[in-house]
């Protein structure tokens, strides 16, 4: 067993109790935060004078080969380590001697596990900010391909008004725009460095917070030693943004699974992006769509079950980045390939009495009180169901037959053209309104934000 502690113990731990507490089969996903917080640490203390600059500089060198070694197959991290810091410094020690086991000079386990996760976590951040706005980028693209693709929009599954399909993609635009700026909150609530700390009450040691804060691109140093090593508020606050973020993509999801349907016949996904079935020849079935929303209840519960002690948050926030991550990266293939049948999208909007309620509003608009033309509308599409004809599909007797106020303008007035073009409001799905919004959108995209003091760390290994 080969552990950080043991002066104060007289035999050894008892081997079950041994792997309960270890943690090396899954944090050494850590390893590479933990090699570039303790380079930061050991440049820190050879520039205090707390190592000589030989020390500090042999140390970096075993560190960064160690790193190069598991990177490139020739070392592995064996489980017979309690955890990855113990790997780590044990190999270290084992390659250059007493002097590596200067590492740990005014540093505890506490404020190393808290930087560790810090680093990686801010990591995730910046990769799934980054799957995001590729993501936005495909629904960009096809808002703009789609800005007179009619199609009927839905309350309660049922068709509710004509849009188009920029406008649909356009709210799931705004939902992904959301999310990033959450990623954005986290990043800057999170990015201060716990290093130092110790293990509660800082050290004695005169270390420079500051100098190994700026080092790993943190903002600073962490005010309050005790919170540095016991915070871990940026998980829950990640993984909360990781199951909004799922949430959105299965309810994209779902709407993409029923536009496949037989029924419906919206979209076709790509074959690279459908299976199958082993019996039926002719399936081809929305796998990504549906296993993306299966996977969201597996982020759901990694939220839930964050209420366990400092170590069981591994496993599953190590599990929830990746699935989300992986979840945009397969949704983004998928939407960026399929192909949407418009004409199917418009006739199903023409058929459906989406242009219900602009048939109201020409009554209004020729003095009738809303309430009434409501109900007058309401009898409409009652005879409209009888007769099994659409609204426009009436001659102006029958029309007239419910209500005398109608006259030939109707026609124009409530087709599928005008019911869209006529939203004009910021937000609407007109395509003037449309158009201007893209360009809204575009500019966001073209911006930027501030990812903190210098790069992401700084990586000492690859100064030669």
């Amino acid at each position: 067993m080969a552990q950080l502690w043991g002066g104060r113990f007289t035999k050894e731990t008892d081997q079950l109790v041994y792997n309960f507490n270890a943690s090396i089969t899954f944090d050494q996903k850590l390893l590479k935060q933990d090699i570039e917080g303790s380079i930061a640490h050991v440049i820190m203390l050879g520039r205090q004078g707390i190592l000589t600059k030989e020390e500090s500089d042999e140390i970096v060198d075993g560190l960064c080969g160690i790193r190069a070694d598991v990177e490139n197959g020739a070392l592995a991290v064996g489980n017979e380590y309690e955890d990855i810091h113990s790997f780590v410094e044990a190999t270290l020690i084992a390659r250059i001697g007493d002097v590596g086991k200067k590492l740990h000079t005014g540093r505890s386990r506490n404020d190393q596990v808290a930087l560790d996760m810090r680093l990686f976590t801010r990591l995730q951040v910046l990769e799934t900010d980054d799957l995001l706005k590729q993501l936005l980028e495909t629904i960009l693209k096809l808002m703009e391909e789609h800005v007179e693709t009619v199609m009927p929009g839905f309350t309660h599954l049922q068709k509710a008004q004509p849009i188009t399909l920029a406008h649909h993609l356009g709210a799931y635009f705004e939902m992904f725009k959301r999310d990033r700026g959450r990623l954005h909150d986290i990043y800057v609530r999170m990015n201060y460095c716990p290093l130092g700390s110790g293990a509660l009450a800082g050290t004695t040691y005169p270390l420079d917070r500051e100098l190994t804060a700026d080092l790993m691109g943190f903002y600073g140093p962490t005010l309050n030693s005790m919170d540095g090593v016991s915070d871990r508020d940026y998980l829950i606050e990640f993984l909360s943004a990781a199951a909004t973020i799922m949430m959105h993509l299965s309810r994209f999801s779902e709407e993409i699974i029923i536009w496949n349907s037989n029924e419906y016949q919206f979209v076709e996904i790509d074959d690279a992006y459908s299976t199958g079935s082993s019996i039926m020849p002719q399936k081809k079935n929305p796998d990504i769509a549906e296993l993306v929303r299966g996977k969201t209840g597996r982020v759901y519960g990694a939220l839930l079950a964050y209420n366990k002690d400092m170590q069981e948050d591994k496993e599953l926030f190590f599990d929830a980045t990746d699935t989300v991550k992986g979840c945009i990266a397969l949704f983004d293939g998928m939407l960026a390939t399929i192909k949407f049948n418009k004409e199917r999208m418009y006739a199903s909007a023409n058929g459906g009495f989406t242009n219900a309620t602009d048939a109201a509003d020409y009554l209004v608009n020729h003095g009738v009180p809303f309430r009434d033309a409501h109900g007058i509308i309401g009898k409409l599409v009652l005879y409209c169901i009888e007769q099994n004809k659409a609204i426009d599909a009436l001659s102006l007797d029958e029309l007239k037959a419910v209500s005398p106020v109608f006259e030939a303008d109707v026609y124009e007035a409530i087709s599928m053209k005008t019911c869209v073009e006529k939203r004009l409001t910021i937000g609407a799905p007109g395509p003037e309104a449309m158009r201007a919004v893209i360009e809204i959108e575009r500019a966001y995209l073209a911006e930027e934000w501030e990812i903190g003091c210098g790069e992401e760390g700084s990586d000492a290994c690859e100064d030669d």
